[in-house]
């Protein structure tokens, strides 16, 4: 797995935080990430794809994995949101990821910015959205 990809996702769950609270625009929260991360180890190509297509089809992307949470979508924690925006984008446009990472990854961002039990729950979602979305791959991995 490519560290560089993986501070990306980082990054990209951070600025849909950002954007969900601060009224900026996508383009503002991009360029002030990209302007800090430019000399560090970030995918930052990624980082924007996630970014700019996460914003775009952020309600879309709210319809895939809403009938598979435990709770009304508005008790969803701002976090647990910006994991499952970015993990849905991720299953349904990156193909070339692995669903298997995305989930990992979904989880260690619950276990790093998220509340104490977060990570089952988003494990939960995103291993149920990948098993819709990804049946091919997630049935040949089941084998």
């Amino acid at each position: 797995m490519s560290h560089k990809r993986e501070r990306a996702r980082r990054l990209a769950v951070q600025a849909l935080y950002q954007w969900s609270f601060t009224g900026q625009t996508v383009e503002e929260i991009e360029a002030q990430f990209v302007e800090r991360e430019a000399p560090k180890r970030a995918e930052l190509d990624y980082f924007r794809h996630l970014l700019q297509g996460t914003v775009r089809e952020h309600a879309t992307l709210d319809a895939l994995y809403d009938p598979l949470l435990d709770r009304p979508a508005s008790q969803l924690d701002p976090v647990e949101r910006a994991i499952l925006r970015l993990a849905a984008f991720e299953l349904r446009d990156c193909i070339e990821t692995p669903y298997r990472v995305v989930i990992d990854q979904a989880v260690e961002m619950a276990h790093q910015f998220g509340a104490e039990q977060s990570h089952r729950f988003i494990n939960g979602v995103v291993d149920r959205l990948a098993g819709s979305l990804r049946q091919a791959e997630v049935a040949a991995a089941r084998r």
